[in-house]
């Protein structure tokens, strides 16, 4: 919607001052409730180039903007005219649609169904996620756990604007951590790790050697305890990328040589470093150590070019918060090799796990942290994913486990849940009213009431909502629609009445916007892969 108002003032422009102005210049926002259902501040904008007032400038784009009457219903396109535009000082535009809009937007929801809000934006595309990757050396921490239904999340949005997003999880199956697990799992003094799964895989393996007792240790925990667990949480990767694989496959000498033909490469202590500092970072890093094993960053930058080897034309890494610095460098690497801005970094923040109002430090089975089994078991999935979902990436967040628990509209995916066990209710009882209800012509939603008005505006917003995800990653946006429309429905069904037997014309209008409610409703909790139930 905003696309197409965007469209319009540029016309308005055009028209009034023969500029042809930047589109993306244009900012569309909604405004405060009462200041109409749109606003801009273009006017604000093109003063100085036209040399007029703001409000002059306003008021020439409103004349050209005009009004639309209300038309008949069930127009298949929805029309974008204004029923009414005003000017606020100090010169900005505020628009009300056009009743059109909102009764066509109920026509073309239940016209398209889940289909409402797709789009091609993505244009075939394919996006590669790498999210959770947490070290196979146990089970997965809240922390890494934080970001998968955030990944998993924007791939659905992704998919559902016209890429084809790619998920994969990166397995660290080498390195140092895989000796230090061997080493725990033979209870050894260089033992780090500790906890129940520790005693589980050394009572499976007869192993004298940590380096083995390792290897074997990261497959054990990969398929019994990573696999599983992601699968509770709702996630099916597409891929599980061994990096010791990669080690083994001479990808990361390839690399190296690349980067060592463009004179970014010098060996110092015998030890082989890769110039990053003329990337932004702010020294130089190994990437192989002088005993001659490669480095997490060595792995790193060849497995990223392997990504774009493969054709993926996005790349896309959701890291915890103490990866930071590693950001520029990897950025760094891949525009040494020829591939700038190929990748982005969502780094998320940290989560501290409250119960009772006390922080939780410990698993029974993880040991010294709390894993995401402990939060699935406790709170299920669908609040699981819910309560990270509805933050933003970069902010710390508190994961309270007896709201998550709590039936009440206190707790956000019980109140959301709820909308839409309400609306399948409703339907249990038109079912009854059906055949009465097919000889009522659709009715004119020109006299809605002002919670219908709102509720409809809010549906409206849906497609808009979607396209910005896919371009800003803002996945917490989904969660807060939800809620927002949830609560839209909640008080239009606390003051409207739905089923009106002596008002069957009236019926047949709610039980269309209920049923627009309930199909945008459902496609936002699935978005977030998180269930619609029908009765709670």
């Amino acid at each position: 919607m905003k696309k197409q108002i965007q469209q319009l003032i540029k016309d308005a422009i055009q028209s009034a001052f023969g500029i042809d102005f930047d589109t993306e210049k244009i900012k569309v926002d909604y405004p405060p409730e009462g200041m109409g259902d749109f606003s801009t501040n273009v006017a604000l904008l093109l003063a100085k180039e036209v040399g007029k007032t703001p409000m002059e400038v306003a008021e020439a784009l409103k004349e050209k903007l005009g009004f639309e009457e209300p038309r008949e219903a069930g127009r298949e396109k929805p029309s974008f005219g204004f029923a009414k535009t005003e000017i606020a000082k100090p010169g900005f535009l505020n628009f009300w649609l056009a009743t059109t809009v909102l009764q066509n937007t109920v026509v073309k929801i239940n016209k398209e169904k889940n289909d409402f809000g797709s789009s091609e934006i993505g244009a075939g595309k394919r996006i590669h996620l790498d999210f959770v990757s947490a070290n196979p050396t146990g089970p997965i921490h809240v922390g890494n756990a934080r970001g998968g239904p955030l990944g998993d999340a924007l791939a659905n949005v992704f998919e559902k604007v016209g890429y084809h997003p790619h998920r994969e999880y990166y397995v660290n199956d080498a390195g140092n951590q895989v000796k230090i697990l061997g080493h725990s799992i033979l209870g050894d003094a260089e033992a780090q790790y500790s906890g129940k799964y520790i005693e589980e895989i050394r009572n499976k393996i007869e192993e004298s050697e940590p380096k083995k007792a390792g290897e074997k240790g990261v497959k054990i925990i990969l398929e019994e305890i990573i696999k599983p667990s992601v699968e509770k949480y709702g996630i099916e990767f597409d891929n599980f990328f061994s990096e010791k694989e990669l080690q083994g496959s001479g990808k990361i000498e390839k690399a190296i040589s690349i980067l060592k033909e463009k004179n970014l490469i010098y060996e110092k202590d015998g030890a082989v470093w890769f110039k990053s500092t003329e990337f932004g970072d702010d020294k130089d890093r190994v990437v192989i150590k002088s005993n001659g094993e490669k480095t997490y960053f060595g792995s790193d930058i060849a497995y990223h070019k392997e990504k774009l080897d493969r054709g993926f034309d996005k790349l896309i890494d959701i890291w915890g918060a103490d990866h930071h610095g590693e950001v520029a460098r990897t950025k760094g690497a891949l525009e040494a090799l020829g591939y700038k801005n190929k990748l982005d970094v969502i780094l998320t923040q940290f989560v501290r796990v409250l119960k009772d109002g006390k922080e939780m430090k410990m698993s029974k089975r993880a040991g010294t942290y709390v894993s995401i089994d402990d939060l699935v078991d406790e709170v299920g999935k669908d609040a699981t994913r819910f309560f990270f979902l509805m933050h933003s990436a970069d902010t710390h967040m508190n994961f309270d486990m007896n709201l998550a628990k709590e039936r009440s509209e206190k707790n956000p995916v019980y109140y959301v849940q709820y909308a839409h066990a309400r609306i399948c209710s409703i339907f249990e009882k038109a079912a009854l009213l059906r055949s009465d209800l097919r000889s009522v012509l659709r009715s004119d939603l020109r006299k809605m009431h002002a919670k219908e008005r709102a509720l409809v505006f809010e549906l409206l917003k849906f497609p808009d909502l979607i396209s910005e995800i896919s371009q800003n990653y803002a996945v917490h946006y989904l969660p807060q629609y939800a809620m927002g429309l949830a609560d839209k429905f909640h008080s239009f069904y606390d003051e409207c009445r739905v089923i009106d037997e002596n008002n069957l014309e009236l019926t047949a209008q709610r039980l269309e916007l209920v049923k627009a409610v309930q199909i945008v409703l459902a496609e936002a909790l699935r978005l977030m892969g998180i269930s619609a139930p029908e009765k709670m």
